[in-house]
């Protein structure tokens, strides 16, 4: 049965948890989306016990420090096994031409040649595209363009084992356009940047983000039968998960997943 690790839930400048990021997992198979900001990416694998060895597909939605940043760690650690002989196969990331291009840049800036050397023969991009189709854990994983409205994002859906259904929009809220590949699903990964309560403090409206109401709204709309909220700032983040539920369960009536960092979830 495939979880999900929770490695990250919050937004770009937390300081009490780590970067958005999380794995699908099917056995000892980890499918990483998205790397977080730094290095606390490989602090968490370790915590939820998920080697680097098991770790071969990785997606990154967009460009931003936040979500892409990491993916330099997870670069040097896969070499590094690579080196000592400890890791099998290839390491595939999944990304926009955009990002392909930034990774490169930026690997080539802070990674010795001994590690990037290794990109381009056991470390490979897979360059993704709109409504494009790819396995990955034996899953067919649909990417497709968030048609966001500040960066060209992607996000994916898949069915899983069990028949259930998942939908991730990266850190931009629904919109329409998106309809076909979020109705009904048992599990929405949506961001939720603050609180509708709190949004003249937080202003995400501003930063292009959702509140908990936006999101609980558009899975209600979506008949969806579980959300799961992300990419939050953390100010109280104690008292986090009890305050996300009870300002969603006003509008929406199904399962409101609020996770913190390590979480599992059981799928």
């Amino acid at each position: 049965m495939e979880s999900v690790n929770i490695l990250g839930t919050g937004s770009a400048m937390v300081t009490k948890c780590y970067n958005t990021c999380f794995t699908i997992s099917s056995g000892k198979e980890h499918f990483l989306v998205d790397t977080g900001g730094g290095n606390t990416i490989l602090s968490n694998l370790e915590k939820l016990n998920i080697d680097i060895g098991n770790i071969h597909n990785v997606f990154i939605s967009h460009r931003h420090n936040d979500h892409i940043s990491g993916i330099v760690w997870i670069i040097r650690a896969v070499a590094q096994q690579i080196m000592n002989g400890n890791y099998n196969g290839n390491l595939t990331i999944y990304c926009h031409k955009n990002n392909i291009d930034i990774i490169n840049t930026i690997s080539d800036l802070l990674l010795d040649k001994k590690f990037t050397k290794y990109i381009g023969n056991r470390i490979l991009f897979n360059e993704i595209y709109d409504k494009c189709t790819v396995s990955i854990l034996d899953l067919n994983i649909n990417f497709f363009d968030i048609r966001s409205t500040k960066e060209l994002q992607f996000g994916f859906n898949t069915t899983l084992k069990n028949g259930k259904s998942l939908a991730f929009f990266g850190d931009e809220p629904y919109n329409e356009e998106l309809f076909e590949y979020a109705n009904n699903v048992d599990y929405l990964f949506h961001e939720a940047f603050c609180l509708y309560s709190q949004k003249d403090i937080f202003k995400p409206y501003e930063k292009h983000h959702a509140t908990v109401k936006d999101a609980c709204e558009n899975a209600s709309k979506l008949n969806v039968k579980n959300i799961v909220l992300f990419h939050t700032e953390d100010k109280n983040i104690l008292n986090r998960r009890k305050l996300y539920t009870d300002e969603g369960k006003k509008f929406f009536a199904g399962n409101i997943i609020v996770p913190d960092d390590l979480d599992i979830i059981e799928l």
